[in-house]
C-alpha cells in the first residue's frame, strides 16, 4: 500500500475513534417535564449550546400524570430532573423526600417568591403561567353569548355546555384554578365558598380534560365558545389566527410556576447541577419570556401582545405548602363531584 493512501485511512481511523470516544464521554440526563412540546426544542438547543456534550431525554405529560409518575417510582427513581413541572407538585415531591437540593450559579437573581425558601433550595421557579380564558367570538356571536368579566359570569345559564376546563387531577392548570377558587371564595372543608362556586361552573361545562392547552384549542376551532386554559397557549392560539379574545377574570387568576428540580438519587448528579445552574440563567430564562409574561428572574420577559400589563399584579396569593399539603383532600373531593364529565383517556 503506498504511503499516502496509508497515511489517509489512519487519518479516517483517527476521527472514528475520536467520535466513538466523544459519543462513549456523552452523558444522557433522563428529564420528566410537563412543558409545552413546542417549547423543548428551542431549551434543549440552548443548553446544549453551553454543554454540547449532555443529551435531555425527556420523559413528557401534562402535571398531574407526571407527579403521579415520580410518586409511583419512589422507590425505584428513574427521573435525573424534574424540569417545567408545578412548583405545588416539586413541593410535594419535596416533602416526600425525593428532591436534591440545589443552589444553582444564578439563585440569587431569582426572585424569593419563586423559588423554594430554604437556603440551599429543593426547587427553583423558570417562569408563571396563569389563568386565562378562551373566548370564541364567532361562536359566541353566532349564539348570542356575551363575553365574561369574571368567573361568576361563567356559573350564568348563557354558557350552559359552552364551556371546557382542565381536569386538576392530571392537569396542573386545573389544579391551579380550584386552588385559586378556593382561595377567592373560600374553602371549609367542600361545604361552601369556592365549592359552591365549582357546583355552578359544573352545571355549564361540556367536559373536563387532561391537558391545560386543549380547553383553548377547543375553543379556538369552534367546538365550545369558552376554554379556561393559561396564557401561553392562549396567546399562541390567537397569534396563529385562533378567532379568541383572551379574558381574565376581574377576582384574580389562578397560577403556578413551571420549575426545576433535581431528584435525589442521580447517578448523574454533576450534569444535572450543570442543567440547573443553565435553567436559572439568565439566557434561559430570556426563552421562557418568549412564551410567558413573567420569568422567575424579574425584567427578563418582553411584553406580550394579548397579555395586560399589570397581569402579575392580578395573580391570587399562592402557598405551595399548602397546596402540596391540601393536595390529596382536595383532588379526592373534586373527583367525586365533578369527575363524571372528565374526557375518556
Amino acid at each position: 500500500m503506498r504511503l499516502s493512501t496509508l497515511l489517509r485511512w489512519s487519518a479516517v481511523a483517527g476521527v472514528a475513534f475520536v467520535s466513538t470516544v466523544a459519543l462513549a464521554q456523552k452523558t444522557t440526563l433522563l428529564v420528566y417535564t410537563a412543558l409545552e412540546t413546542d417549547q423543548l426544542k428551542a431549551y434543549q438547543e440552548g443548553f446544549n449550546k453551553v454543554h454540547p456534550d449532555i443529551e435531555l431525554k425527556w420523559v413528557r405529560d401534562s402535571t398531574g400524570v407526571v407527579t403521579a409518575k415520580l410518586l409511583a417510582e419512589k422507590g425505584n427513581p428513574q427521573a435525573d430532573a424534574v424540569m417545567g413541572v408545578a412548583a405545588s407538585s416539586l413541593a410535594l415531591l419535596d416533602k416526600q423526600g425525593m428532591l436534591e437540593p440545589y443552589a444553582p450559579s444564578n439563585l440569587s437573581a431569582i426572585s424569593p417568591q419563586y423559588r423554594d425558601k430554604k437556603s440551599v433550595p429543593a426547587w427553583f421557579g423558570m417562569d408563571v403561567w396563569g389563568a386565562t380564558v378562551c373566548f370564541n367570538t364567532v361562536e359566541a356571536a353566532k349564539k348570542g353569548i356575551p363575553k365574561p368579566e369574571t368567573w361568576k359570569d361563567l356559573t350564568k345559564p348563557a354558557y350552559k355546555g359552552q364551556i371546557v376546563m382542565p381536569n386538576p387531577a392530571s392537569s396542573g392548570t386545573g389544579f391551579f384554578d380550584v386552588t385559586a377558587w378556593l382561595a377567592l371564595f373560600g374553602d371549609d372543608g367542600g361545604k361552601g365558598g369556592g365549592w359552591t362556586f365549582m357546583n355552578g361552573l359544573h352545571e355549564n361545562i361540556a367536559q373536563y380534560t387532561h391537558s391545560g392547552s386543549k380547553p383553548c384549542n377547543m375553543a379556538g376551532s369552534g367546538e365550545f365558545v369558552v376554554g379556561i386554559s393559561f396564557e401561553y397557549r392562549a396567546n399562541s392560539n390567537k397569534a396563529k389566527g385562533a378567532p379568541i379574545d383572551l379574558v381574565f377574570p376581574k377576582e384574580g387568576l389562578g397560577w403556578d410556576l413551571e420549575a426545576f428540580a433535581i431528584h435525589k438519587g442521580t447517578k448523574k448528579l454533576d450534569a444535572a447541577k450543570k442543567l440547573a445552574d443553565w435553567a436559572s440563567s439568565k439566557e434561559a430564562m430570556l426563552l421562557y419570556g418568549k412564551n410567558f409574561a413573567i420569568t422567575a428572574v424579574p425584567g427578563v420577559a418582553a411584553p406580550l401582545a394579548n397579555v395586560p400589563a399589570d397581569y402579575e399584579a392580578r395573580l391570587v396569593k399562592m402557598d405551595f405548602a399548602w397546596a402540596a399539603e391540601n393536595r390529596e383532600r382536595i383532588l379526592a373531593e373534586w373527583s367525586k363531584r365533578y369527575d363524571s364529565k372528565t374526557e375518556k383517556r
